[in-house]
């Protein structure tokens, strides 16, 4: 299942996060499709694929990227798309990571992290999860640390998103430490 697993994976991503129309899909105010549409979208390029199949994915995905409720489907994070997520706040976290490329660093540490294309900035529980993100974008990535509460006495809340992944509107630079 691995590198096919991995196939459709990506797919789905692409079409839940950035592109459901171009695959015939109109997601619900929460990004939800059904299940079976997604299904169906996904065997135009993979046609073996099953419901079976995606709900595996799903229940195995080691960052908790989708989510399934009853007969729906959707990505919880990562959307370049208007998505009303409504996730759980997370109180709890005292700091957090995001991993980025060196080069980035001058602009980061005087604007803060932005969303760019996607509606919330991507943070990570864990250090290594951050630099493996960040490493997608270049090899030399440096370990920013985001004080939460720093971000709280801003007004910006952190949600939980995914198992390991954080969400946020924005993050000030002034909540941002570079770990050395």
């Amino acid at each position: 299942m691995g590198s096919k697993r991995t196939r459709v994976s990506k797919l789905m991503a692409y079409i839940l996060r950035h592109a459901p129309e171009e695959f015939g899909l109109k997601p619900d105010v929460e990004g939800f499709v059904p299940l079976r549409k997604l299904v169906d979208a996904l065997r135009t390029v993979y046609p073996d694929v099953t419901e079976e199949f995606v709900r595996r994915i799903v229940e195995n995905d080691p960052k908790g990227r989708y989510e399934i409720r009853r007969d729906k489907i959707r990505a919880r994070y990562g959307h370049s798309y208007p998505v009303s997520l409504n996730h759980e706040e997370d109180t709890e976290s005292r700091f957090l990571y995001h991993g980025t490329p060196r080069r980035n660093l001058p602009s980061t540490l005087k604007e803060g992290l932005k969303p760019m294309k996607r509606q919330f900035v991507h943070l990570s529980t864990s250090r290594t999860e951050a630099l493996e993100t960040g490493r997608r974008h270049g090899r030399d990535v440096v370990l920013l640390i985001i004080d939460t509460d720093c971000l709280r006495r801003k007004d910006l809340k952190v949600y939980r998103a995914g198992k390991n992944v954080r969400i946020v509107e924005r993050v000030p630079p002034e909540c941002i430490t570079l770990e050395v």
